[in-house]
């Protein structure tokens, strides 16, 4: 199994194609949507360049669940993600610092869980 470190190299390059953003933008705290402008569309380009470049096989909406929280009226209430939602987050997205939405639960600030470091570790997890 590759380390973490060949992972983030082989996810940076990986973002660095489908974005086109330049190799010191992807740092593992930069998150997809704010740091490297990456759009919906994006995202399928992402999870098919992944499976490609490490041979795996990404379930739709394992690593980018869809209506994250629309679903619910329990999981978002007056714009902000509830104690249920932040719970419900944390089951499906195992990999993202959910703590750091917690502490400014605002639901806009849902697409900073979405990181490079999300992605190594996602990554990872796939090829253990």
């Amino acid at each position: 199994m590759p380390s973490n470190e060949e992972i983030f190299e082989k996810v940076q390059e990986t973002l660095i194609d489908a974005l086109g953003v330049d190799d010191d933008e992807v740092t593992s705290e930069a998150t997809l949507q704010g740091d490297l402008g990456a759009e919906s569309i994006d995202f399928l380009d992402i999870v098919f360049r992944l499976e490609k470049t490490f041979d795996i096989k990404i379930p739709r909406g394992e690593l980018f669940p869809e209506n994250l929280t629309s679903a619910d009226s329990s999981l978002v209430e007056d714009g902000k993600v509830t104690a249920e939602g932040i719970e419900e987050l944390r089951k499906q997205l195992p990999y993202a610092n959910v703590d750091k939405l917690a502490d400014d639960p605002q639901v806009e600030n849902i697409s900073n869980l979405f990181t490079v470091d999300m992605l190594v570790k996602f990554v990872a997890s796939k090829l253990g």
